[in-house]
Formats: structure tokens, sequence, C-alpha cells
């Protein structure tokens, strides 16, 4: 038997939306990593409520976190201690062939990985 290991792969999707501009224009290709963890201040795909979200991931100094748009015109999605799922951390971002990398981020007090 085989086993299929295409769940840890990176992959790519398009943005379709202005909600994370400037940074990630509308159209630019985003590169996710998966992973259920990321640091305080990672871009990420997380899932709530069966939605899926592109957006910054925050942590209070009380606790709470929650997801921010980097377009000001965006509300913050507020995140229940349990009801959300990160489903992977965007590594990289490219835009019309100008590459640029995120270094990746795990939950260790919020600092990058070196």
């Amino acid at each position: 038997m085989t086993q299929d290991c295409s769940y840890n792969e990176l992959h790519a999707l398009r943005v379709l939306d202005d909600s994370m501009e400037p940074e990630f224009p509308k159209h630019c290709i985003i590169v996710i990593e998966p992973s259920q963890v990321c640091a305080d201040g990672a871009y990420v795909i997380v899932s709530v409520a069966g939605e899926r979200w592109f957006r910054q991931f925050l942590r209070d100094p009380d606790g709470q976190s929650r997801l921010v748009a980097i377009n000001g015109t965006y509300p913050d999605i507020p995140l229940p201690n349990d009801g959300f799922q990160i489903e992977g951390v965007i590594v990289q971002r490219n835009i019309k062939r100008q590459i640029k990398h995120y270094r990746p981020y795990l939950p260790n007090n919020g600092i990058p990985l070196q």
C-alpha cells in the first residue's frame, strides 16, 4: 500500500479580492505551506465555521486570537478558542514573476525560525 503525502505539499492559490492589499494585491499568487499551527503575525489560510479566510493571524495580550485584513475596510474576524482550524501559512507571494518569500512561522513565542 502506498501512502499519499500530498496533504503536506506546498500549493498555490490566486488572491481574488482586495482584502489583503497592498501586500497581497488582487490576482497575485500565494504559496501555502500546510500547517495546523502558526505564530502571531503570520499570514494564514484559516477555516472558521465552514468558511476559508486569507488573513493575518494576530493574538491579543489577553490571549484572544483574531484574523485581520490588511485593507482596513474589512472587519476583523474574532476567533473562538476552539472553533477554527489553521490550514496553512503563506510562505511566498508572486506578482508578475516578482517573488517575495515570507519566513516560516511556528508557535515559538512568535519568533520566526532562522
